[in-house]
């Protein structure tokens, strides 16, 4: 029992850690985006805005989102979270997230390839978006409604 206990600890400052890494990759590259299209889509500029997004996405976002869901999953099944109706709301807070990320890497894409479809403002807006879902999301986790 020691022995799960301890191994529940370790899987939730693990899964913590990686949040924290995804949250600030995704709160950091709208902001790159802004600051991309404001210094142009040609250029040395561009090339270097296509890199850091590149970047941060490679090194930061995409393992980090990796190993949130992989801890998660190992933890809700630790105590039995699959059976709780705040766990079903928090799940789908966090596969919007999910799905953000994934919009995010595309739209790094699409900079990459010259073409912006937002406006800066826009992008500002959006960058609302990862904060109000982990507000749901902590106020889930720690408040546990619907229980």
């Amino acid at each position: 029992m020691q022995v799960l206990s301890m191994l529940y600890l370790w899987l939730k400052a693990g899964h913590v850690i990686f949040v924290i890494f995804w949250m600030a990759g995704l709160f950091m590259l709208p902001r790159y985006f802004v600051y991309h299209q404001e210094d142009g889509l040609t250029g040395p500029m561009h090339a270097t805005w296509t890199d850091r997004e590149r970047k941060l996405l490679k090194i930061i976002l995409w393992p980090a989102l990796v190993v949130v869901w992989v801890l998660g999953l190992a933890l809700a099944m630790v105590i039995g979270a699959f059976q709780q109706p705040w766990f079903h709301a928090k799940l789908g807070f966090v596969l919007i997230l999910t799905a953000y990320h994934f919009w995010l890497a595309g739209y790094a894409q699409s900079l990459a390839r010259g073409q912006a479809r937002l406006t800066g403002r826009r992008l500002r807006m959006l960058n609302e978006v990862p904060g109000v879902t982990a507000a749901v999301i902590v106020i889930l986790v720690i408040l546990k409604p619907f229980s």
